[in-house]
C-alpha cells in the first residue's frame, strides 16, 4: 500500500472514530441515520454541486446503478445494525460487524477483483480482524457458555454481527469497484449516494411528527457531527482505494478502533485495559503490515 494512501486510511481511522463516538452518545434509531442523511445533504450541498455540475449529466446506467445499489446496501447496513443493537449486546454485534466487514470485502476482491495479496498482508488482515475481537472484549464474549438465555443473546448478536459485516463488505466492494474501475469521482460516489439514501429514509421522519420533533432537539448537536464529519472519512478510505487494492484498504480502516481505545470514548463499553490495549497493538502492526504488503 503507497503510503499516500496508508496516511488517508490512519487519517479517516481517527475521524472515523471521532464521529462514531457522537454517534454512540446520540443513542439514537434509524431516524438518527435520517437526520444525520439531511445533515450530510445541505452542509456538503456546496461540494457536491460544483464536483458533480459537469460528471453527473456524463453518467451512464453503469454509474447510476453502482451508486443506487451501494444506497440500498447502505440502507440495509443500517437497518440490521439497529436491530442488532436492540436485540444483543453491542460488544458482540459491533465486532463482528467491523471485524468480519473487512476480511469478506478483502477475500472478494481477490477472489473476483483478481487483484493480489503478500503473505505480510495475509497476516496483516488476522492482525487486524484478532485485534477487533480483543478490544471487544475477546474470550470473555464467552463467559456466559452455562446461561441458555446469555448463549441465546450472543448467537443472536453473532447473526446480527456477521449480516452487518456481510453489508460492510459488499458496499465497500461496490464503492471501490465505482473509484477504480468506473473511474467514479470519490465525493459523488458518497454524496449522491445519500440523497439516494434520503429517498428511504425520509418516510421514518415523516411518521409522527411530533415525536421526530422532540428527538431532533435531543440529538441534533451528535447529528451535526456526525453529518459534517462521517462523509470526510469514507471519501478519504474512497480516495485511498483508488490508489492501493480494496483488499488492504478494507481491513486497514479498523485502525478506528485503535483511535477508539486511545480516544477513551469507550465505544464498546468495556472496562477491561488488558484485552483493549493488546488489540489495539495487533491492529497497528496489522495496519504497518498491510502498508509493507
Amino acid at each position: 500500500m503507497p503510503l499516500s494512501a496508508l496516511a488517508l486510511v490512519v487519517l479517516a481511522g481517527f475521524i472515523h472514530a471521532s464521529w462514531n463516538i457522537a454517534a454512540k452518545k446520540a443513542d439514537g434509531d434509524v431516524r438518527f441515520v435520517a437526520f444525520t442523511a439531511l445533515v450530510l445533504m445541505v452542509f456538503w450541498a456546496p461540494v457536491g454541486l460544483w464536483v458533480g455540475w459537469q460528471q453527473v449529466p456524463l453518467w451512464g446506467a453503469i454509474e447510476w446503478a453502482l451508486v443506487l445499489a451501494s444506497a440500498l446496501i447502505h440502507v440495509g447496513y443500517f437497518t440490521v445494525l439497529l436491530r442488532g443493537y436492540r436485540k444483543a449486546d453491542l460488544t458482540v454485534v459491533y465486532p463482528l460487524a467491523r471485524g468480519s466487514g473487512p476480511l469478506l470485502s478483502s477475500m472478494i476482491a481477490i477472489v473476483f477483483l483478481g487483484e493480489q495479496i503478500s503473505a505480510l498482508g495475509l497476516v496483516g488482515i488476522l492482525g487486524v480482524v484478532c485485534g477487533v475481537f480483543l478490544i471487544a472484549g475477546g474470550p470473555s464474549l464467552w463467559k456466559a457458555a452455562h446461561d441458555p438465555q446469555q448463549q441465546a443473546r450472543v448467537r443472536t448478536g453473532i447473526f446480527y454481527g456477521a449480516s452487518t459485516g456481510l453489508f460492510i463488505a459488499s458496499y465497500t466492494v461496490i464503492d471501490g469497484y465505482a473509484v477504480k474501475v468506473a473511474l467514479m469521482s470519490p465525493i459523488l460516489v458518497d454524496y449522491v449516494g445519500n440523497l439516494l439514501r434520503l429517498v428511504f429514509l425520509v418516510p421514518t421522519l415523516l411518521r409522527e411528527r411530533p415525536v421526530v420533533a422532540q428527538m431532533w432537539r435531543k440529538q441534533r448537536r451528535y447529528a451535526l457531527i456526525v453529518g459534517i464529519f462521517s462523509p470526510v472519512s469514507y471519501v478519504l478510505v474512497l480516495y485511498a482505494m483508488q490508489v492501493a487494492p480494496l483488499s488492504h484498504v478494507a481491513p486497514a480502516r479498523e485502525v478506528s478502533m485503535l483511535f477508539a481505545a486511545l480516544l477513551g470514548g469507550h465505544l464498546l463499553g468495556e472496562k477491561d485495559r488488558g484485552p483493549r490495549i493488546l488489540g489495539a497493538a495487533l491492529i497497528a502492526m496489522g495496519v504497518m503490515a498491510l502498508g509493507l504488503g
